[in-house]
């Protein structure tokens, strides 16, 4: 896929921002407008997904000492199947699109420069406890909820939930508090888990994963938060900031 580079951020940063095609509005849909807060229904009808792997260059992520994964690889060949399924009927919006490092609050930065766009951020979690496996989804703004929600469905028929899934959790994260759109956060699963880390080494698997996200995000996009229960409630809480308490 040939990507035209949208500089959206001063040359000093290592990485750009990438897309697969011209940008096209979402003024047709419901909360596509760049939002503080996000307390609102979730997005229909938009036509930009971002989607930002996690960690990138110098900070490797999660290592697999079962496999000797690095989560950073994993999660840009997560980005790029999900993109290739997208391809055609959604303008995908890469936040790094090789291995370099982009900071998290440029890549908050560089989502909320965008309109009538959600924004995805993949990743593939690390515990101190070899036992702990499965997806979560991770989401801050009342208006991922919906999305959160379907993502994390999408995940568990994958991986079914005997399997371990940690489930949806409201987590106010830079990637899920900070920027100004619809934004997610997914952990695909545990590279300290042998037998899940071996999983993730399989691409026939992280395809699978990456088509569960990309039915997610259709469904999203054509029926807003229909069939994904209720909202939760606002919370107006400030910023995530790199020296909050761990787990707020």
């Amino acid at each position: 896929m040939r990507y035209l580079s949208l500089i959206l951020l001063t040359s000093l940063l290592s990485s750009c921002i990438t897309a697969s095609h011209p940008s096209r509005s979402g003024s047709g849909g419901t909360s596509l407008a760049r939002d503080y807060w996000g307390h609102r229904p979730g997005p229909q009808g938009f036509h930009t997904v971002i989607i930002d792997a996690g960690h990138g260059g110098r900070d490797s992520g999660a290592v697999s000492r079962h496999t000797g994964d690095y989560e950073k690889h994993l999660a840009l060949d997560t980005a790029k199947r999900l993109a290739a399924k997208l391809r055609g009927q959604f303008l995908t919006v890469f936040i790094r699109s090789g291995d370099s490092f982009v900071d998290l609050d440029d890549r908050v930065a560089m989502a909320s420069r965008q309109g009538g766009a959600i924004l995805l951020s993949l990743h593939y979690n690390s515990s101190s406890s070899s036992s702990v496996r499965g997806p979560e989804t991770y989401y801050w703004r009342v208006d991922s909820h919906g999305l959160a929600t379907r993502i994390q469905r999408g995940l568990e028929s994958v991986i079914p939930a005997k399997s371990g899934n940690l489930g949806l959790r409201r987590r106010r994260l830079r990637l899920t508090r900070n920027p100004q759109i619809p934004c997610v956060l997914v952990e695909f699963g545990y590279l300290s888990n042998a037998g899940e880390a071996r999983l993730c080494a399989d691409p026939a698997h992280r395809d699978r994963l990456a088509s569960a996200v990309a039915n997610a995000i259709r469904a999203q996009a054509q029926q807003g938060d229909a069939g994904t229960g209720p909202k939760p409630p606002p919370l107006n809480q400030p910023l995530s900031r790199p020296t909050d308490p761990a787990g707020t």
